[in-house]
């Protein structure tokens, strides 16, 4: 899918899979959502499985897409608070911007993220989200966000526990974004948890 930002060239295409242990009530949900001047992007993982696991996650879903624009580190204590009576949810958020080319993100708990360069010359070739310990809704660690300049072309994946970590092998980054999601879910979903993975390909302004 192509986000368009007010008739304006398209600033990001996406793409996700995922399968859930309980098949009406997956624990993960994902956002893309854009704001005058970018687009807001994140994936969470309600603590657990079932019912309560999806409540949490569709909280937090809710409350990005309504607050968009914000700072990511402003969005977790955002979802923090407001995810205070669940189970609570682990989560990693990147926000793109158009104006500076670049995007800012962040990660709570064990919610993967690998940006892929484009650039296949570019050393390193690839940057992965450090990503802190800490439950949104329970217990946060101090928010650090991270800023990174990005290109047309280059790709970001979130990808919940449920996806094995060493899923960028094998990967074309010249598929779809919607094909890669797909294949990533088909070949590194595991059968013990919900699995989630959102794909965005950056494609500047």
């Amino acid at each position: 899918m192509i986000e368009t930002q007010h008739e304006e060239r398209p600033l990001i295409e996406w793409g996700s899979a995922g399968v859930a242990l309980d098949k009406e009530k997956s624990g993960d949900a994902y956002v893309v959502a854009p704001f005058p001047g970018g687009v807001l992007v994140a994936v969470i993982d309600g603590l657990g499985h079932g019912a309560d696991a999806a409540a949490a996650a569709r909280d937090a879903a809710r409350l990005l897409e309504a607050h968009a624009g914000d700072a990511v580190s402003e969005l977790v204590q955002r979802c923090h608070e407001g995810l205070r009576k669940t189970r609570g949810a682990v989560m990693s958020l990147a926000s793109f911007n158009s104006r500076s080319s670049s995007v800012t993100w962040i990660g709570i708990g064990n919610v993967e993220g690998v940006l892929l360069l484009a650039n296949r010359a570019a050393e390193p070739s690839r940057d992965a989200l450090a990503a802190r310990a800490g439950v949104v809704g329970y217990q946060l660690p101090p928010l650090r966000e991270a800023v990174r300049a990005v290109s047309s072309g280059d790709v970001l994946i979130l990808a919940t526990d449920g996806i094995r970590s060493e899923f960028t092998a094998g990967l074309s980054v010249q598929d779809s974004p919607q094909d890669m999601a797909e294949s990533i879910v088909a070949r590194y979903a595991k059968e013990s948890d919900d699995a989630l993975v959102l794909v965005t390909r950056y494609l500047g302004t």
